[in-house]
């Protein structure tokens, strides 16, 4: 309900009473459920649903966020043919619901009475590295994955070496390595929902950058429902129009732009360049 507040402060409607009945929010004691969270549209009309083991922790609180966002987008291009009810680009589902969970900060918690008082700006740093270890480290990952996947579909790598790869991949980008010897008989890339459930990746880490320019525009916006009006311009559209054209609704760009994200984290980054000066880093 918190969650769903949020979004009709930005001025949309509220989620019809079918949402609150049909969707799972906690996990069933009668039976197995895949308790990954993810939001449905059943009929591209109204029946919107989520599907979430909920617990009550600080991530589940930012999933439902995220999760949330899925859902309005849906329901705000339902006008659209069927064929054109998807996001503007597979990246675009996927940033939506994060430039709405960057918006869990803490005044937005003491808003809604889950802190008593706001942190002063000595607390920033700790919370911009908080972020960082989730957006800014996620990247390397989130670039990785579906490389990995277009080498298995063009017969790059072959099965013999799908577990090599992967942790070639991983030490390339990452600069991690399997913390006790692996070998062909074990298929880690497997131990990754999206892999297993044949989900391309790209899309993640595409929003990663996505939502920051989102959130960038949307504060420039913020204090009154304009800034609801333009997302809501912009989900409107669905994929009846090229994504940069969506991308322009919102941002008044037609680039997907980094910067944003790295004025976002410009004071974490000054302080960690101050704090690794003479230092090598890297791998």
């Amino acid at each position: 309900r918190i969650g769903e507040r949020f979004f009709t402060s930005l001025g949309f409607a509220p989620l019809p009473q079918t949402f609150w009945e049909r969707s799972l929010f906690a996990k069933p004691r009668d039976r197995d459920v895949v308790c990954h969270a993810s939001a449905w549209s059943i009929d591209f009309k109204e029946d919107l649903r989520l599907k979430m083991c909920i617990e009550i922790t600080e991530e589940d609180f930012q999933t439902i966020h995220h999760e949330l966002g899925h859902n309005f987008y849906q329901r705000a291009y339902n006008k659209q043919p069927v064929l054109f009810q998807d996001s503007a680009n597979d990246g675009f589902h996927e940033a939506v619901g994060d430039s709405v969970a960057l918006s869990i900060a803490p005044e937005y918690l003491k808003q809604i009475g889950l802190i008593e008082k706001v942190p002063g700006v000595e607390g920033d740093l700790g919370y911009l590295m908080k972020i960082a270890l989730d957006k800014v480290a996620f990247l390397p990952f989130g670039l990785l994955v579906d490389q990995w996947r277009w080498k298995v579909f063009s017969g790059e790598v072959r099965p013999a070496e799908y577990n090599k790869a992967w942790w070639e991949l991983r030490k390339k980008y990452q600069g991690v390595a399997p913390p006790v010897a692996r070998s062909e008989a074990e298929f880690d890339p497997g131990a990754k929902y999206h892999v297993a459930a044949n989900v391309p990746y790209t899309r993640y880490f595409l929003a990663h950058i996505l939502q920051f320019q989102m959130f960038r525009a949307m504060c420039r916006e913020a204090g009154y429902t304009g800034a609801g009006a333009k997302l809501n311009k912009m989900l409107e559209m669905g994929l009846s129009r090229p994504w940069p054209e969506a991308l322009e609704a919102l941002t008044g760009e037609k680039q997907i732009d980094a910067r944003a994200m790295l004025d976002y984290f410009a004071p974490l980054k000054a302080w960690l360049d101050e704090q690794n000066k003479g230092r090598k880093v890297g791998w």
